[in-house]
């Protein structure tokens, strides 16, 4: 489980909320997007390295109709990073894919949204521009996907 970190609290449920969506966020943002969105606090503290953004590949489980027995399903490639700032909150990030600047980045995010100014100023320049694109995509494949339906229907016949 996260742990809330930087500005005073020690995990309280509704911090580790935030950073949770924050973080969901991050996951489906592009790389310009997060560069952006880090843009639009200007100058922000030096960050230290905790841990240089790094790739490797992580075990996905799945559970026929969620609800079955658990098997392997595959593996996919995951990059992390963790950065603390000069203030002293750390920021860390699991996404996937192989971008270590991405992963820096959300990494960075993390660190920053621990203060409520930075929170407040990323929720309006990163959180509702990517869950609008994210729902927008969404719309749209379902769109697609509705445009291709077929319904099958069987007359019955009687027999004499």
């Amino acid at each position: 489980m996260a742990r809330a970190q930087g500005n005073g609290s020690d995990g309280v449920g509704a911090d580790i909320a935030e950073r949770q969506a924050l973080m969901g966020v991050c996951a489906r943002a592009t790389e310009e997007e997060l560069a952006g969105a880090l843009a639009s606090l200007g100058e922000v503290p030096p960050a230290q390295e905790l841990r240089a953004p790094e790739t490797g590949l992580v075990m996905v489980r799945g559970r026929i109709g969620g609800t079955g027995a658990p098997f392997n399903l595959g593996e996919v490639t995951v990059t992390r990073a963790a950065v603390r700032l000069a203030t002293g909150c750390t920021g860390v990030s699991y996404l996937i894919g192989r971008s270590h600047r991405r992963a820096r980045l959300a990494a960075m995010v993390d660190a920053l949204a621990q203060d409520a100014t930075n929170r407040t100023r990323l929720e309006d320049n990163l959180m509702r521009p990517v869950m609008a694109r994210v729902a927008a995509e969404d719309a749209r494949v379902r769109a697609d996907v509705a445009a291709t339906k077929v319904d099958f229907f069987t007359l019955v016949r009687g027999e004499d």
